[in-house]
């Protein structure tokens, strides 16, 4: 199995540990390392994905160059030599899982946009024909289509708890009407032209969050995009309204945590190789169809 990088140890230097990411903070820019640990149910496993760190960060960077033009993002270079010091001399830890970006003011809500009912979205539905304040038209199963993809914020919440879903107008309060209504019409901008482009490539965006931050005035798209970790992919190929899909993300992952009982509220277990090569392979797959490419990075 290849090297996992469950955390990025940079001599003199103090991260921020997310679930995923190691954040640097530079002054007026961040250092984004994505590790390869991965999170079921709100909790970290002991073990981790191989590529999996890599395979976000070049899915990000993807997406950030397909939306110039519609969007302006916080990247400002993948390359390692163009890192400050002591980070530059540390390619082994940092070539291709991380990003040079913008510092930003982070917009406190999640912005969610659907074009699927899936997830949470689905068991609201079935219990009063809603979506976070949306009225959706009756008789719609498992996993159909929308008529129209719609705009679902979450709140962000402490590591370890879960995001909740919330309204437009409490999206309002939380970051004020001109920022509340940018994010949800860009957001929805940005759903559409990226949803377009993964179908003609056999994917089916269901959705996605995206977040913003606030710098100089401007708002910017921030963090990850459209990846697997922060979308629901589904092979179109494959696809049937009324059930459960198969995806491009941690669900092998999560089908094992399921098998075993596991105790959601926990501690992370050690996974399965076999679980863990599963996984990856699904990851390292969303890239080559999204993007066209052959994934380089493993050894």
């Amino acid at each position: 199995m290849a090297d996992i990088i469950l955390r990025t140890e940079i001599p003199g230097t103090k991260a921020r540990h997310g679930k995923v990411r190691d954040i640097y903070d530079l002054g007026d820019t961040l250092l984004i390392i994505a590790s390869d640990r991965i999170s079921a149910f709100d909790v970290i496993m002991k073990t981790g994905i191989p590529y999996k760190g890599i395979v976000l960060t070049q899915i990000s960077k993807f997406w950030f160059g397909f939306l110039e033009g519609t969007v302006e993002s916080h990247l400002i270079s993948d390359n390692v030599s163009d890192y400050p010091k002591p980070f530059c001399d540390y390619p082994s830890q940092l070539i291709g899982r991380s990003m040079l970006v913008k510092k930003t003011k982070v917009l406190p809500v999640e912005c969610v946009v659907r074009g699927y009912l899936a997830g949470s979205g689905w068991k609201e539905y079935q219990q009063n024909q809603t979506v976070c304040g949306h009225k959706l038209p009756a008789g719609l199963g498992q996993c159909a289509k929308l008529p129209e993809p719609i705009f679902t914020p979450a709140t962000k919440e402490e590591l370890g708890t879960h995001d909740e879903n919330i309204n437009f107008e409490r999206c309002v309060k939380t970051i004020g009407k001109k920022n509340a209504e940018y994010v949800r019409d860009k957001s929805i901008e940005i759903f559409k032209k990226a949803s377009a482009y993964a179908e003609k490539r056999g994917i089916i965006l269901a959705d996605t969050k995206f977040e913003w931050g606030e710098i100089g005035g401007k708002i910017i798209l921030i963090d990850e995009v459209l990846t697997p970790d922060s979308s629901r992919f589904w092979p179109a190929d494959k696809y049937g309204a009324g059930r459960d899909q198969e995806s491009y993300d941690k669900q092998f992952v999560r089908n094992y945590l399921e098998s075993i009982n596991f105790d959601k509220s926990g501690k992370g277990i050690e996974l399965p190789d076999d679980i863990c090569e599963k996984t990856s392979a699904k990851y390292i797959e969303a890239y080559e169809q999204l993007t066209g490419k052959k994934f380089l990075f493993k050894s």
